[in-house]
């Protein structure tokens, strides 16, 4: 008899600070970027579930059992005179990948953005990922080759801010 496996998506709560911290190193981790996590779990607590939050998360659970979590916020487009929703991270545990949880996260993102009327859903992946980029592609999602996304951090935004 095949094992049958439950995915559900919930809204993330402020006892979940912990494994969203987790999330975010293990995802770091897998992008090689662990040295660049200057977050702390006071810092998730703080933005996610703060005064006035500015930043959401989802968790997805794999038969009750967190598996991975998306974390997003709301952006503005003037070309589509709308909000929309930029997701920052999507991680999946990789013994839960291939489960649904993924697709499950971004379809409840979808929902909400045909829900609120929202103009799009947007994120970034990085060029070498070539199993998320082809996962992204199975659901549709168009990149946008001809945009180069821009970051300033550090020393160059400071100096900018002084001019």
């Amino acid at each position: 008899m095949p094992v049958t496996t439950k995915v559900t998506v919930r809204p993330a709560v402020p006892t979940d600070s912990a494994l969203i911290y987790r999330f975010v190193r293990d995802l770091a981790e897998y992008e090689k970027l662990l040295d660049a996590v200057e977050a702390t779990e006071n810092d998730m607590t703080a933005a996610l579930f703060g005064e006035n939050p500015r930043a959401f998360c989802d968790i997805a659970e794999l038969d009750g059992q967190p598996v991975g979590f998306a974390l997003w916020f709301y952006n503005y487009s003037t070309f589509v005179g709308r909000h929309g929703i930029y997701l920052e991270d999507l991680f999946v545990r990789p013994s839960a990948r291939g489960s649904g949880a993924g697709k499950a996260l971004l379809a409840g993102l979808a929902r909400r953005c045909v829900d609120e009327k929202l103009g799009r859903l947007e994120w970034a992946v990085l060029d070498w990922n070539a199993p998320s980029i082809a996962f992204y592609d199975s659901l549709g999602a168009a990149a946008l080759d001809d945009w180069i996304v821009r970051r300033m951090t550090g020393e160059a935004l400071v100096r900018l801010a002084g001019a």
